[in-house]
C-alpha cells in the first residue's frame, strides 16, 4: 500500500500530511463506507483541529453526517464506533513527534480497518472516484460531548474494580500531554487508586517529553515513582493506545516483559497469541510453558488485528496479543490496543504481588533499538540492499516477513523500514546487554556505511 502504512497514514503536518490530503482520505473512506454517519476525533496535537476540519469537510462532501468527538484516545474513539455502529476517522500520529500527524480509519465494529479494506479505500483515493453529492445533500456535523465519559465508564465495568481498590495502590501516571491526560487520571482514581501525575496537561507541543513512551523519554516518571513511593508507574503515547510501566522501585519495565506477564496470566494450552516479527523470546518462552501457539505478522497494529480477526473467524481462541511497545490487545474485551485498559489489567496483577515480582520471571533478556535515518529513495534502497546482503550471507536463521530478522539461538537482530518515518529500525535482543548492543551496533554501522556517496 502506498497511502497507508503499518498503522494508518502519517507525515509531517502541513508538509506531507496536508489538509487537502486528509480531506481526500476522508472522501475516499466515506465513499467506500457508504455510511450515513461517521465519527471524527483527534489527539492533542496542535494541527489536530485543522485536520479534523479537513476530514469533516471531506466526509460531508460525499453526503456523510459527522459526529465530532473532540479530543479522545484512539481506543475511546473505537469504543464509540462500536457502541454507535458507525465508522470513525481518528486524527493522530500516535507516538510520533509533535510535528507529525496522521489518520487511522476504524470500521463500524470499532476495529481498525484491515489490509483488504484499507486497499479499497486506497484505490478510491488514487483514482479519485468519490461519491460527491449536490449542494443540498451535503452532510451535517454534530458535537458529541459524552465520548470520553462513556469510554471511562465502560473501562470501569471491564476490570476487577474490587481487587484493584482493595490493593490500595498508588499510581504514578505520565500521559505525555496526550489524549490520555483527559481520561486515565479519572479512570485510575475511580478504581480506588491514589494517582500522582507528570505531563498530565493536554498540550500538542508535548513540552515535557516526546510522545513515544520509551525509556529515554520517561526519566520524570521514574523519579515520580520514587518520590511518591508509588506502587507502579504508567506511561502512554500521544493517543493512549499503549502503556509502558515502571516498577515500585522506579525502574523501567521492558514492554516485552509486561506483554509476557499479561500473556502468561491469560494463555492456556490450545490458545493462540499473535505478535509481530520483532517478538521477544520472553513471549516465545511463555507459549512454550503454557502450550499456546504463537503466530507472527509484519510489524504494526493493522497486520496484527487482521490476523486476529482471521483466527477468530476460524474459531481459534486468542485471549491476548500485541507487541512489546506497550500495544497490547485483549480481544475478549475489545479488538483494540488500549493503554488505559492494559494499565488496569496490570494493576490487577499487583493485587497479589509487587510489580518487580510480577515481571521478574521475564527479566533475563536485554533489548536494544537503533534508528538509521535516510534521505530519499536512493539512500533507502542502499540501506535495504545492504540489510538483505547481510541476511543472505549470515549463518543465522532468517525470517523475512517484514525486514530481515536473524536468529542466532542466544540472540537475534532485526532490521526493517519504518512504516511512518524515514528510518530503518534495528532491534536486537540477547541474554546480555553487551551482546544485544553488539548486534545492533554492527548492523547499524553497516547500514550507515551503505549511505556513503549516495546522491539523492
Amino acid at each position: 500500500m502506498k497511502v497507508f502504512g503499518s498503522s494508518g497514514t502519517r507525515g509531517v503536518a502541513n508538509e506531507e500530511l496536508t489538509p487537502a490530503f486528509v480531506q481526500k482520505v476522508a472522501k475516499a473512506a466515506g465513499t467506500v463506507w457508504r455510511a450515513d454517519r461517521v465519527a471524527v476525533a483527534r489527539d492533542t496535537r496542535t494541527t489536530g483541529r485543522m485536520l479534523v476540519n479537513a476530514a469533516v469537510s471531506g466526509l460531508q462532501s460525499v453526503g456523510v453526517h459527522v459526529d465530532r468527538l473532540g479530543v479522545v484516545p484512539t481506543p475511546g474513539t473505537q469504543a464509540y464506533a462500536e457502541r454507535e455502529g458507525v465508522p470513525a476517522v481518528m486524527v493522530t500520529a500516535s507516538h510520533n513527534p509533535a510535528e507529525y500527524n496522521g489518520v487511522k480509519l476504524v470500521g463500524a465494529d470499532g476495529i481498525e480497518l484491515g489490509v483488504d479494506d484499507l486497499e479499497r479505500v486506497e484505490r478510491k483515493f488514487l483514482t479519485e472516484q468519490f461519491d460527491d453529492v449536490a449542494w443540498d445533500d451535503v452532510g451535517t456535523d454534530l458535537a458529541v460531548e459524552s465520548a470520553r465519559r462513556t469510554y471511562v465508564e465502560e473501562l470501569l465495568e471491564a476490570v476487577d474494580r474490587d481487587a484493584i481498590a482493595d490493593a490500595d495502590l498508588t499510581v504514578a501516571l505520565d500521559p505525555g500531554h496526550g489524549a490520555g491526560a483527559l481520561t486515565s487520571p479519572e479512570l485510575y482514581r475511580r478504581l480506588g487508586c491514589d494517582v500522582v501525575t507528570v505531563n498530565a496537561q493536554p498540550d500538542g507541543h508535548f513540552p515535557g517529553r516526546d510522545p513515544e513512551p520509551v525509556r529515554e523519554n520517561l526519566d520524570d516518571l521514574g523519579r515520580l515513582v520514587r518520590a511518591a513511593d508509588a506502587d507502579v508507574g504508567i506511561a502512554h503515547d500521544g493517543d493512549a493506545d499503549r502503556a509502558i510501566f515502571f516498577d515500585e522501585r522506579g525502574e523501567y519495565v521492558e514492554g516485552d516483559a509486561t506483554l509476557a506477564a499479561l500473556a502468561e496470566a491469560e494463555l492456556e494450552e490450545g490458545d493462540t497469541t499473535v505478535s509481530a516479527v520483532n517478538v521477544s523470546q520472553r513471549l516465545v518462552d511463555v507459549c512454550e510453558r503454557t502450550g499456546a501457539d504463537l503466530e507472527l505478522t509484519p510489524i504494526g497494529s493493522t497486520r496484527i488485528m487482521t490476523r486476529i480477526r482471521e483466527l477468530l473467524a476460524e474459531d481459534e481462541s486468542v485471549p491476548v496479543a500485541g507487541e512489546g511497545n506497550g500495544g497490547i490487545i485483549f480481544p475478549d474485551y475489545r479488538m483494540t490496543r488500549d493503554g488505559a485498559y492494559t494499565g488496569a489489567r496490570f494493576l490487577e496483577l499487583l493485587a497479589e504481588r509487587p510489580a518487580s515480582e510480577v515481571v521478574a520471571p521475564y527479566g533475563d533478556y536485554a533489548n536494544v533499538r537503533i534508528n538509521v535515518g535516510y534521505d530519499g529513495d536512493a539512500e533507502r534502497d542502499a540501506i535495504l540492499g545492504t540489510a538483505e546482503e547481510r541476511a543472505r550471507e549470515s549463518d543465522a536463521e532468517r525470517t523475512t516477513i517484514d525486514g530481515y530478522r536473524l536468529d542466532y539461538g542466544d540472540a537475534w537482530v532485526l532490521a526493517r523500514p519504518s512504516g511512518t518515518e524515514p528510518v530503518v529500525r534495528i532491534y536486537a535482543e540477547a541474554t546480555t546487554e553487551e551482546r544485544a548492543d553488539e548486534l545492533a551496533t554492527e548492523f547499524a554501522a553497516a547500514l550507515r556505511a551503505a549511505k556513503t556517496g549516495i546522491e539523492n
